[in-house]
């Protein structure tokens, strides 16, 4: 009896995958993420290539620069947002593929400073006069950006802080100008802060900005790639869920 060498290696890799758990079809996806979602994501990232086989890679931006990057054709083929107007914009814009966008976490917004003694737990600190500069995302591409700009603005503030900011690209270099000292406070993602005892913050009530509801949707490209499409089932399952609830955001609409 002859066996082929494709036979064989064919029913090697259907061991290997029996003895593993991992599907012998495993693929890979590539998933354009937030900024803010960076730490969540990597952990979710690595739980679902266990669970899965599946190898994802991700890029992570602000919502509007990674936007403009799938608008152009980057060969994403999931995004996870910041927001929800952009996976919205895809769906309408024949970018993604439709009813396959849900909110897959709620976003807090804080005030933070990496110096212990800055921040009182109140607002106190933005009216002060010696305040040189205050960190932001930027509030066009970045959502995150924009609620900060909310909350000057319910705060009566927004004239008094606008020459103060300084501008990220997206929320994680806002974060580093804070943490870097190059900013004595800033508007960051409660994400970035939540595992993190050192400095000081405000928490800033949900009242004063817009819900940072964050969608994911499935992009054309990714259409038809199985891995992409489990990407997304794992991001609605309970052990996602537990990861992303435990940086601190919420889940579900």
């Amino acid at each position: 009896m002859t066996v082929t060498f494709r036979a064989l290696f064919g029913a090697f890799g259907l061991l290997a995958a029996v003895i593993t758990g991992v599907p012998a079809n495993a693929g890979e996806t590539t998933v354009a993420v937030a900024a803010n979602f960076t730490a969540a994501a990597e952990e979710i990232g690595k739980a679902f290539e266990t669970a899965s086989g599946h190898k994802v890679t991700y890029s992570f931006g602000s919502t509007g620069q990674l936007f403009t990057q799938i608008a152009h054709g980057a060969p994403f083929e999931v995004f996870l947002a910041a927001d929800q107007a952009r996976p919205e914009k895809a769906e309408a814009d024949g970018l993604a593929v439709e009813g396959t966008r849900f909110t897959y976490a709620t976003g807090r917004l804080v005030l933070w400073s990496a110096d212990a003694n800055l921040i009182d737990g109140t607002p106190d600190i933005l009216k002060d006069p010696k305040l040189a500069h205050v960190a932001i995302a930027n509030p066009v591409t970045a959502p995150y950006g924009a609620a900060a700009m909310e909350v000057m603005e319910a705060l009566g503030l927004t004239g008094t802080l606008k020459p103060k900011l300084v501008e990220g690209k997206n929320i994680a270099q806002a974060y580093q100008f804070v943490a870097t000292g190059n900013a004595p406070v800033g508007f960051v993602a409660f994400s970035q802060v939540v595992k993190d005892d050192s400095g000081s913050r405000w928490s800033i009530p949900s009242d004063l900005y817009t819900p940072i509801r964050q969608d994911a949707v499935l992009l054309k490209t990714g259409g038809e790639n199985e891995a992409a499409k489990a990407y997304l089932e794992f991001l609605k399952g309970e052990e996602a869920r537990k990861i992303i609830e435990s940086f601190g955001y919420g889940v579900g609409g």
